[in-house]
């Protein structure tokens, strides 16, 4: 059982990267991005606090993603299965707060993937493009993955909605986030010997089989 954190920019492809990784060989993907904007979607009382802070493209606070994770690193099929966590840590606190719930959990962290790219333009493309199935919750891209029906899901047909935090002023706003408060997260884990870095412009399988290699998956 092993654990790994996902770390990159909006759009850097870390969804997609996951749901390979889940798909090849059984890891758990835990989005904390996709649990909270299930609960503004269901508007449960964590929904309603999180929606603001969603829309304004700001990190949610410390304490409600923190509570949201411990949850997840409780469950047993954490244990049997290990996880790429995707969404958390953002920032030095979370860093050190994963740590701490990790610790509590008896788990420890193996290592760190960094998707890395400059190419701001690409990240905008792929952030605007996204379009999430109201039904089934499967996404495409309107720019390099296209429905073969516009406006509907190839899984099940439902219709296909854009997240309200992909629009191009909030995507903008997130990525001066991410730069702002995620990126010391690099030094951080660099320092440790936990970060493996890759380039996020690769796509797919390509991907797939250079984060098989170096983590000596098969």
């Amino acid at each position: 059982m092993a654990i790994y954190v996902l770390l990159g920019p909006p759009g850097g492809g870390k969804g997609t990267l996951a749901k390979l990784l889940r798909e090849r060989f059984g890891y758990l993907h835990i989005s904390t991005g996709d649990i909270l904007r299930e609960e503004v979607r269901r508007e449960t009382p964590l929904g309603r606090q999180v929606r603001d802070c969603m829309g304004r493209g700001a990190l949610v606070p410390d304490e409600l993603v923190g509570a949201v994770v411990a949850a997840r690193l409780a469950e047993d099929e954490i244990r049997r299965r290990g996880c790429f966590l995707d969404g958390f840590p953002r920032t030095l606190v979370q860093a050190r707060l994963f740590e701490r719930l990790l610790a509590e959990a008896g788990l420890a962290l193996d290592r760190v993937i960094l998707m890395a790219t400059d190419d701001v333009d690409r990240l905008i493309k792929r952030l605007t493009g996204r379009r999430v199935c109201g039904q089934c919750r499967a996404v495409c891209n309107l720019v390099y993955s296209p429905p073969r029906q516009p406006g509907r899901c190839d899984h099940c047909g439902g219709p296909l909605e854009q997240r309200g935090d992909d629009t191009e002023p909030t995507a903008r706003e997130r990525l001066r986030v991410y730069a702002e408060q995620t990126e010391p997260l690099v030094r951080f884990y660099e320092e440790r010997g936990l970060l493996l870095r890759l380039d996020a412009a690769r796509e797919g399988l390509e991907l797939l089989s250079e984060v098989s290699l170096a983590l000596g998956l098969s």
